[in-house]
């Protein structure tokens, strides 16, 4: 059997959530709130098939269920809707912190504004250095991701001094303070 020096640590880290997943994340969403959304418009077609007003009441009912989604899962302890969740990613604050509800109302209003630019304004995200989209950047949010990752080897030492890493020693030296 052979025995590790060290033995693998599983580590946690946050990084910001990149334009393709946050892409994947709405994709899931999407084909999540159209399942309910058809199950919502076979319900009134079912009970109603001739009443033309229950009919166009069905896309203002969709349209509030799709806010509420992302609303109540974006401001809530998981802070991330199904999408987010499959691909651990989650809304905070500027400082990482859970968003309000408030937040949440106001950041997916201003999706509505991101839209209405052509999407130019969620594609923002795919150019800005903290990764948000121009709905995030006025809310004042950003879109995080968990990494999750198996580290090999010593731990890099927090202070100054000589370690060994593994194959030979290394001086480390704290960083020197801007004056």
């Amino acid at each position: 059997m052979v025995k590790l020096p060290h033995a693998p640590a599983l580590k946690n880290d946050i990084g910001y959530a990149g334009f393709w997943r946050r892409v994947v994340a709405y994709l899931i969403d999407a084909i999540f709130l159209a399942g309910v959304e058809l199950l919502i418009a076979l319900g009134v077609l079912m009970i109603a098939p001739n009443d033309l007003q229950a009919v166009f009441n069905i896309a203002p009912v969709s349209a509030a269920v799709a806010w509420a989604y992302y609303v109540i899962l974006e401001s809530s302890p998981a802070r991330a809707t199904l999408g987010k969740m499959a691909l651990n990613l989650y809304v905070a604050d500027a400082h990482g912190d859970p968003i309000s509800f408030r937040r949440a109302v106001a950041r997916n209003l201003l999706k509505s504004v991101s839209w209405l630019i052509l999407g130019c304004g969620s594609v923002l995200a795919a150019f800005t250095p903290r990764k948000q989209a121009l709905h995030d950047v006025v809310a004042g949010t950003l879109v995080l991701r968990k990494i999750r990752y198996f580290a090999l080897g010593p731990e890099m030492p927090t202070e100054p001094g000589d370690h060994w890493d593994g194959a030979r020693w290394v001086a480390s030296v704290p960083p020197m303070e801007k004056s």
